[in-house]
């Protein structure tokens, strides 16, 4: 419809994770693989379709050209290390990171495009060109922040720690993204943002 692929794709990136942190809740990761398994067969169909079928057009950015399908591909291998490592790692916490990482990674990168001014290269893999702004990870910074504070005052925390845990934990998000590799961000976040739960929960 026109809608320009940066909010298409973070619109579908917010909805997995919120989903995921959902189905984490209640079932635990088996839910979640679950969930995951079939989110994925969807995806590696859209890659399968590839050029104009719409739901690849609203993943696959032309700013990663000519390796598009290598960024969705990345992305969600990533997001699933992510939140094993997150589950293995700090159990009871994943679901942290899964709302940091869905809401701080989606409003970065529109934030970025429509108010970044102070902009600054990352790593990216396969020779794809990359930038960040301070805008967008401040972006990062309060969308996770914002998720990782309703999250945990859904779990029973009480509204003032889980407003300042959450900002703790999406902080954490923003600073690793502001680092990470290009695609490699769904890993870092999820695990920052878990990690930071866990340390100052436990």
């Amino acid at each position: 419809r026109g809608i320009r692929t940066p909010y298409t794709r973070k619109v579908f990136h917010v909805l997995i994770f919120t989903v995921a942190g959902l189905v984490q809740l209640r079932w635990g990761l088996p839910g979640v693989v679950l969930f995951g398994s079939a989110t994925c067969s969807v995806v590696l169909y859209a890659i399968y379709r590839g050029d104009g079928f719409p739901f690849y057009e609203a993943m696959a950015r032309q700013s990663d050209a000519p390796r598009r399908t290598l960024f969705i591909l990345v992305p969600m291998i990533t997001t699933a290390l992510g939140g094993l490592t997150s589950n293995l790692m700090f159990p009871g916490y994943a679901f942290v990171g899964y709302l940091v990482c869905g809401w701080g990674d989606a409003a970065g990168e529109p934030v970025g495009t429509r108010w970044g001014r102070h902009r600054f290269r990352v790593p990216s893999i396969a020779g794809v060109p990359a930038q960040r702004s301070v805008e967008g990870s401040i972006g990062v910074c309060l969308a996770g922040a914002v998720a990782a504070s309703i999250g945990l005052v859904v779990t029973g925390l009480d509204p003032g720690t889980a407003v300042a845990i959450g900002s703790a934990c999406g902080a954490a998000g923003a600073l690793v993204e502001a680092f990470s590799n290009h695609g490699l961000d769904n890993l870092t976040i999820q695990v920052a943002g878990s990690a930071t739960a866990f340390v100052l929960l436990s």
